[in-house]
């Protein structure tokens, strides 16, 4: 069986030019980039390079990345970091609809005394960036952390529009761009970001690395203490062969930025056209928003998500429900309760992420079979 992936939201295929990357690092340059031999020296020139190449991607300097173990610990860097440079400011504003690795060291602070304000989405995933402004408390107000794009609708929020609001009140600005970074251009300076968090994974790079962008006024604390490296933010041996792969899926992201919006929503959007055009009581969850290319969410109404997504799998088609922290939760997403979605289509939610590898063929696969099985789903959800 051919299989097709259409989860690359939870995580995407190592490029062949990122396998390339990486394996020299597992045979003649082993080295520990932190030793002075010759060895040691092309393991760090690899770690320097890399980190090159990300700063590329991301339109800012290179002495701005810290290389992490991916998205979760960068989010938990900036949040910890901002928390502990200021431990007068005691408020925070996040969303509803955050990833896990956000909202957990949010509620880790929570139960030391900090006040935690939570924004709420509209029925179309989007922020009231009037509340928003109205929630900063002067002088009390540490930080705002909201998400570049949603991982389980791809809704885009406004950054430079709240980066602007954060710099106006004096507050620190720190978005998880895991989901955008590679898919939307991003500059740090233009949007006033003092974080920004990335995973390789996410990109077509390896898993258990990831970067965080840091602005020159930031305030980076190490959660791991050791030795000195990443110039002293962040302790323990660089995951050079990682850190190699990030490099190389980062400059791979570079050359494909200019083209991916359009080709890949092509896809997108005729999958979701004739989605609707055979099941028109379909809900596409964030239409009428900014969304990234490659993201549709859709319910479909009286259906099981899980039965949906295990009868796909056995016809060779592999997506999900909402986010892959959650996956083995039976509930409904977070995400879209927090939209109100109707209890009808609730429970029937099936989150499909393209890639630019993803081919027309594979789409009209796809829409072969869903019909046939959303009906099976709707039979067994009446049972």
């Amino acid at each position: 069986m051919n299989r097709i992936y259409f989860d690359n939201n939870a995580t995407t295929q190592v490029a062949p030019e990122v396998r390339t990357a990486i394996l020299p690092t597992l045979d003649e340059n082993f080295g520990n980039p932190s030793s002075a031999h010759r060895i040691g020296e092309r393991a760090r020139q690899i770690v320097d390079l890399a980190r090159e190449q990300v700063a590329e991607l991301l339109s800012t300097q290179p002495a701005r990345i810290l290389f992490t173990s991916g998205g979760s610990e960068s989010n938990n860097i900036a949040i910890f970091s901002a928390a502990r440079a200021y431990p007068n400011r005691k408020h925070i504003i996040s969303s509803v609809v955050e990833h896990p690795s956000v909202q957990a060291p949010l509620a880790f602070l929570a139960n030391q005394g900090y006040e935690i304000e939570l924004l709420p989405v509209d029925h179309q995933g989007n922020l009231d960036l009037d509340r928003l402004t109205t929630s900063i408390r002067p002088g009390e107000t540490l930080m705002i952390s909201l998400m570049g794009a949603n991982n389980e609708t791809g809704v885009i929020w406004p950054l430079a529009t709240i980066g602007k609001i954060c710099r106006k009140n004096k507050v620190l600005f720190h978005s998880d761009v895991v989901q955008m970074v590679g898919k939307e251009p991003l500059d740090p300076t233009q949007i006033n970001a003092d974080y920004l968090s990335i995973a390789g994974h996410k990109l077509h790079g390896p898993k258990g690395v990831g970067a965080l962008y840091a602005s020159r006024t930031a305030p980076v604390f190490p959660l791991v203490l050791g030795a000195s490296q990443e110039h002293g933010k962040r302790a323990g041996t660089e995951n050079t062969p990682g850190i190699a792969g990030l490099g190389a899926a980062s400059a791979l992201a570079a050359q494909h930025l200019t083209t991916y919006r359009q080709e890949v929503a092509l896809l997108r959007d005729r999958l979701e056209s004739k989605i609707l055009t055979a099941l028109p009581d379909a809900l596409i969850n964030g239409r009428d928003s900014d969304r990234l290319a490659n993201t549709t969410n859709i319910c479909f109404k009286h259906c099981s998500s899980a039965g949906l997504i295990q009868e796909l799998d056995e016809r060779g088609i592999a997506v999900s429900g909402h986010s892959a922290c959650h996956s083995g939760d039976l509930n409904p997403s977070p995400v879209l309760s927090a939209m109100q979605v109707p209890e009808t289509h609730l429970h029937g939610a099936l989150r499909i992420s393209l890639c630019r590898d993803n081919t027309r063929a594979e789409v009209e696969h796809f829409l072969e079979l869903l019909p046939e099985i959303v009906a099976k789903s709707r039979r067994n959800f009446a049972a």
